[in-house]
């Protein structure tokens, strides 16, 4: 099959990603920075992505065609891309508490799973290949890596998930397998060997730690360097494996399960819900069998459970609250010691504020949802706070606008450390 710089597998939309500039010298990344910046995240609204991110499509026309229908590789996604972070600094994250991580290891036919935090120890025990770390959530903890979570803006906020590393070995990987979600898959520093396909049979070989496919058919085959990008619909079979010492930035998004989703609902109609009156049998006659559940309490129970409703409205602020609910291993650092409420007004009218890059900040037609909570709309300053949701930051002269019962929310969030005053 076709490997990088030959021909490329059939039937899989390519794309050499250089949207009519010069190929032979492209830009350096630069992690979506520009001069007009507000707490490295821009203060301006965000545009769409350059078309050499999707192949020379525009977002319109990729989700048209591909998203949720079929995979696109670009060669050269992101010029001069080699990953944001160093294999030693990868590490560090995954010696921490707070940041979830994985490393997988195979010998031969065999697959070992072990989750982190790690220990420096154990860095030492890797064999000279065959193994991957993953390093989830890496963009709450690199401002790099959230800017460049940040250029998928396309697709909604709340369907963006989170940026994933894997640095692995050569031979490194986590066998074939399939995903519930769509994924871009960004190829850092070194090389990596991607086979996939579209394949009906999807069970899984039983008693491993890992999620491999029994059986794997991959209908295409190629070799992705520095820059350039896979994007896999949801279940597509796909296989990684390292070529040499790489690492590959995976952009997930959030695909709930029906299940998921009503669990949680149910959750939030257990601490909403309010039906009158209490169980009540006047009619009740004497029972020869006291053990037995009689059809008539049967009856009056789901009476009662038949009064439980919920309009657009109830799902709306679920959902919202849902979605923005921060990950159990997310921690906020509130500040220490916080400004006060007219230094802080005064702080964000001089030099503009940004949000922190684990808070989550939604919003719909009747209220905001920032880290799970469901707040309405302060009277006045609705389009300030969409800017702020929108671009996660707002410039001093946005900041300087704002009305009192807006920045006293906003000094709300910066005292839980949710919310920043830019430094520049």
């Amino acid at each position: 099959m076709g490997r990088r710089g030959g021909s490329e597998p059939p039937g899989t939309a390519i794309d050499p990603g250089d949207d009519g500039a010069d190929s032979s010298a492209p830009a350096p990344y630069n992690s979506g920075m520009s001069a007009n910046t507000v707490g490295g995240r821009p203060d301006a609204p965000q545009s769409p992505p350059p078309r050499t991110l999707l192949g020379g499509l525009a977002p319109a026309s990729f989700l048209q065609r591909h998203w949720h229908k079929e995979p696109r590789l670009v060669r050269g996604a992101v010029p001069g891309f080699a990953g944001l972070a160093t294999r030693a600094e990868l590490r560090a994250l995954a010696e921490r508490d707070d940041v979830e991580s994985r490393l997988v290891v195979r010998d031969g036919a065999r697959w070992s799973l072990a989750w982190g935090p790690f220990r420096r120890a154990d860095w030492k025990a890797l064999p000279a290949r065959d193994w991957t770390l993953l390093v989830q959530g890496v963009n709450l903890h690199l401002p790099a890596a959230d800017r460049l979570l940040r250029r998928f803006s396309f697709v909604p906020w709340a369907r963006l998930d989170d940026l994933m590393v894997s640095d692995a070995a050569p031979g490194g990987g986590v066998g074939p397998h399939f995903d519930s979600y769509d994924v871009f898959l960004l190829q850092g520093n070194g090389r990596r060997r991607w086979r996939w396909g579209r394949q009906d049979d999807l069970a899984l070989r039983p008693g491993l730690p890992v999620k491999i496919l029994r059986r794997f058919q991959p209908s295409a085959d190629t070799v992705l360097g520095p820059g350039d990008m896979l994007y896999l619909p949801p279940q597509y079979a796909h296989d990684g494996v390292a070529v040499d010492d790489c690492t590959t930035w995976s952009i997930g998004f959030r695909a709930p399960a029906a299940t998921e989703l009503a669990q949680a609902f149910l959750d939030h109609l257990r601490d909403t819900v309010e039906l009158p009156g209490r169980y009540a049998d006047p009619d009740l006659k004497p029972t020869t069998a006291p053990a037995r559940v009689d059809v008539a309490m049967q009856r009056r129970v789901t009476t009662m459970l038949e009064a439980i409703r919920w309009r657009r409205e109830d799902v709306a602020r679920f959902l919202g609250a849902w979605l923005s609910e921060p990950k159990p291993s997310v921690f906020f650092t509130p500040p220490e010691p916080p400004l006060a409420r007219a230094a802080f007004a005064r702080r964000a009218a001089a030099k503009g504020v940004a949000l922190d890059a684990r808070t989550q900040m939604l919003f719909d037609d009747a209220n905001l949802f920032v880290n799970g909570e469901t707040l309405r709309w302060p009277e006045g300053d609705r389009t300030g706070l969409e800017r702020l949701a929108n671009d996660r930051a707002l410039s001093a002269g946005v900041a300087a606008g704002l009305s009192a019962a807006s920045l006293a929310l906003l000094h709300d969030w910066y005292r839980d450390g949710w919310l920043h005053p830019a430094s520049a």
